[in-house]
């Protein structure tokens, strides 16, 4: 009895349903919500949103490493490069900035001494230690212990670069590779403050992030206790290391200009880029989600044109004993049917979209994200527009009748 009840109202109710209304309602939304996925998980892809070991990627975070411009009387011992702490405090307190680091420089000797392959090289270097979250990588075999000292370093990328390419050729030295160069054995010499002593040493990372000759602060901390003349502690940083939470905000660009603050190397364009990029994502995503609310809106005003188109039915139906939730629950099955349609289709469109641009990423060295995340934004986007289509359905049937 209750399923013959329920079809006679499907088909009193199902006449006046114009397929063009609905196909028109899933159209729009399928638009909107695939740009909306499509972006989103093309900013993810671009932020390096599924590895948790590409921090230089473009995101919504950035290092800057700041030292001051040297003028012509820095060259003469006049005026300074260092900051000071009402500097730091200043530079702390922008509403861009998370978190500053400075960087240690070594106050002793630091003499560096190599074999390859019956060839020896020496040179004299220099130690810089900054606090170990501002590294991007995490090397094995960090840890520093001082009573059997074995001294592990972070180069930067760009010193072995230098090496194969513009030293080895011209030297007849062998070109390295990371993996090589990690096994060769260095002795360092450290002396200073009227003791010196010679020690293991091995590298153990590269760092795109830091152009230095890194090494933990453990390392700089018992360095200093034998070998340092002893006023490093009393001097301010000359450089430091800027995470910002806005990169490319032009206000950052003011306020360093402002105060005559250099940033190393090119990560003002690339804060630029990324800046861009987030504002053209946001941008795209805002599109995807007007386009979806218009489609809310274009299904609001076919269920009220149709419930016109119905009014009689609908009368009649309330004189049968029938209650606005029991007709209004058609309703809800078929834009519910709509949306999980359309949440499949814009789903499938969305990883294909994904899956056209990921093997550029892949030859540009920016990991793919997963895809499920933007699959559960989705899915949480349109329970929402389904629960404000429920809620127009309910209101606009109680009305009628």
């Amino acid at each position: 009895m209750m399923s013959i009840r329920k079809n006679v109202v499907w088909r009193l109710l199902r006449h006046n349903i114009s397929p063009w209304q609905i196909a028109g309602y899933a159209i729009a939304n399928l638009i909107g919500l695939t740009i909306v996925l499509t972006a989103l998980q093309f900013y993810r892809d671009f932020t390096g949103a599924g590895s948790d070991s590409n921090d230089d990627a473009l995101e919504m975070r950035d290092f800057l490493i700041l030292s001051k411009k040297v003028s012509l009387l820095n060259t003469f011992g006049a005026g300074s490069t260092s900051f000071s702490q009402a500097e730091l405090d200043r530079l702390a307190g922008q509403p861009w900035a998370r978190r500053i680091g400075e960087f240690r420089s070594a106050d002793f000797n630091v003499y560096a001494s190599l074999n390859l392959g019956g060839r020896g090289m020496s040179t004299y270097l220099f130690f810089e230690s900054i606090p170990d979250e501002f590294f991007d990588i995490k090397p094995d075999g960090w840890d520093f212990d001082p009573e059997a000292p074995v001294i592990p370093i972070v180069l930067s990328k760009d010193y072995l670069t230098l090496y194969n390419f513009g030293f080895a050729p011209t030297r007849g030295m062998p070109q390295l590779s990371e993996d090589i160069i990690k096994k060769v054995p260095l002795k360092i010499r450290l002396s200073g403050n009227g003791n010196s002593g010679t020690f293991d040493a091995r590298i153990v990372g590269f760092s795109s992030r830091l152009n230095t000759i890194a090494v933990p602060e453990a390392v700089m901390d018992w360095a200093d206790g034998i070998f340092a003349e002893g006023t490093e502690d009393s001097e301010d940083p000359s450089r430091i290391i800027l995470e910002v939470t806005k990169p490319g905000d032009p206000s950052i660009t003011e306020y360093l200009d402002s105060q005559g603050y250099e940033v190393a190397g090119d990560k003002a364009e690339a804060s630029k880029a990324s800046f861009i990029l987030n504002l053209i994502t946001g941008i795209v995503m805002a599109i995807g989600v007007i386009i979806t609310l218009l489609a809310f809106f274009i299904l609001t005003l076919s269920l009220y044109l149709l419930l016109q188109k119905n009014r009689a039915t609908l009368h009649d139906l309330m004189l049968l004993g029938y209650t606005p939730d029991e007709v209004a629950r058609y309703y809800y099955i078929l834009v519910g049917a709509v949306n999980l349609a359309v949440l499949v289709a814009a789903s499938v469109l969305a990883s294909a979209a994904s899956w056209f641009w990921e093997g550029r990423l892949d030859s540009l060295d920016f990991p793919s994200a997963p895809v499920w995340p933007t699959l559960l934004a989705g899915l949480a986007l349109m329970a929402v527009v389904t629960s404000l289509n429920i809620t127009a359905i309910r209101r606009t049937v109680r009305r009628a009748f």
